[in-house]
């Protein structure tokens, strides 16, 4: 990865890209350009080679079919594990998400697939889909905290094991699907379930990510029409309000 010129790699929006999640690799970019970064976006689809000197990757959401071919090729490609062995960092989303755990189930008779393995994580399919607005309460790594806002729909609820660490706590909205812990993080992964595109409802989240990626702290950006349209939308949840 060249940190003068950092790639965000959008992976598979043909496949993985169904509610809008390519939003947060644009909001990485102009993040990055915004502090005077010579960024660039770089989408990749199946069939296309993964690169392997990218800074950010990430992985949106889509359905069960989508969800086994993303799978197969990027276990066939091999470049992403490449990648995040180099030091990238990987940003998973809801059907994204599942495909990184151990194991995710699809269909009406639940048949087992087996995932990338980058997250300690098993999904199976819950007793009822999860969807509405959710807020969670992120604990950064210096140990101070975040809210997460943003808006979930899954039917598969995930467990984790031992290896991976909840990303936040439930305030409002089922997470994971126990209504406590929501998201996974394991080494440079980084997965959640809410849309919105989350990166775009929680800028915090999304310099962290790309700090963690250029291994270096990133100037605060003064935006405040972004804190404030952030700010409403964390009311509004708390209000009951759509």
């Amino acid at each position: 990865m060249n940190p003068d010129h950092p790639k965000i790699v959008l992976l598979y929006q043909s496949l993985l890209g169904i509610y809008g999640d390519h939003g947060n690799a644009v909001v990485l970019l102009k993040r990055l350009q915004w502090r005077g970064f010579d960024a660039e976006l770089v989408t990749v689809e199946p069939g296309q080679p993964v690169p392997t000197d990218g800074a950010v990757y990430l992985l949106g959401g889509g359905e069960d079919t989508a969800q086994i071919t993303a799978v197969k090729e990027l276990r066939a490609d091999g470049g992403l594990f490449t990648a995040l062995d180099s030091g990238a960092v990987l940003l998973a989303v809801c059907a994204g998400y599942q495909i990184c755990g151990r194991t995710f189930t699809i269909g009406t008779r639940d048949e087992v697939i087996e995932g990338l393995g980058l997250i300690d994580a098993q999904t199976r399919r819950g007793p009822q889909r999860a969807v509405g607005e959710v807020l969670h309460h992120w604990t950064r790594p210096d140990g101070t905290t975040s809210l997460i806002t943003g808006f979930e729909n899954h039917g598969g609820w995930t467990t984790l094991g031992s290896d991976a660490t909840p990303l936040a706590t439930v305030e409002l909205g089922w997470g994971n699907g126990d209504r406590r812990h929501e998201g996974a993080v394991q080494g440079r992964v980084v997965a959640t379930y809410p849309h919105g595109p989350v990166l775009a409802r929680n800028p915090d989240l999304a310099d962290h990510l790309l700090s963690t990626a250029l291994d270096r702290p990133l100037e605060p950006l003064d935006r405040p029409e972004i804190e404030a349209l952030r700010r409403r939308r964390i009311d509004a949840v708390r209000a009951g309000r759509p």
